[in-house]
């Protein structure tokens, strides 16, 4: 396996050439990391290389790495993972841009795979990554008066607010949320061994 994904390593870094950071392969699995500029025309130069063909775009997810490695990140806060498939060549890729700001910005690959286009809005909402050229970038899984992004690290575990539906108003209201914030540490009991005799 591993022969297989030097060789395709070697494939990639000939189509790309310098557009390839810190490439890795660990778990059978390859991994490269792209700049965020000119993530557009790297991404069409995957698809469209006849030698490489990464015709479909599996899965797209955004990262949080605000508390990775128990604090000790000192990369990007955000980034985007792309999963690809080559179905002509039966290979996979991970590719993974990282983005600085706070409010982080990537361009959309949706014009590339239109199969992006939901995983955009997923990350969008969930994270709050925009993905600039999206043809249509509002929220899928939260409400659309949702305040924030619930998959951030520092969203609290009982979020902002609580929704409910008031037969006296005869809609649905928000209201802030009541709850303490509290630690979910599991516990465990040990029951006590059985002594005999």
């Amino acid at each position: 396996m591993s022969e297989y994904l030097d060789n395709l390593l070697v494939q990639i870094m000939e189509g790309l050439g310098e557009r390839v950071l810190n490439p890795k392969i660990a778990l059978g699995e390859l991994t490269i990391e792209l700049p965020r500029e000119g993530l557009l025309e790297t991404c069409r130069i995957l698809r469209d290389d006849a030698a490489l063909a990464f015709e479909q775009l599996i899965d797209l997810c955004g990262v949080d790495y605000l508390e990775y490695g128990e604090g000790v990140w000192e990369g990007p806060r955000y980034a985007v993972v792309y999963h690809l498939l080559s179905v002509k060549h039966n290979h996979r890729i991970r590719l993974r841009v990282f983005l600085e700001d706070d409010a982080p910005v990537v361009d959309s690959v949706n014009d590339i795979w239109s199969a992006a286009n939901w995983y955009e809005r997923e990350a969008f909402d969930l994270y709050g990554i925009i993905f600039d050229g999206h043809p249509d970038l509002r929220r899928i899984l939260t409400d659309y008066g949702f305040v924030g992004h619930p998959f951030r690290k520092d969203f609290p575990l009982v979020g902002y607010v609580e929704m409910r539906y008031d037969q006296d108003r005869q809609r649905v209201v928000y209201e802030p949320t009541k709850l303490e914030e509290r630690n979910l540490i599991p516990r465990v009991v040990r029951e006590e061994p059985q002594r005999h005799g």
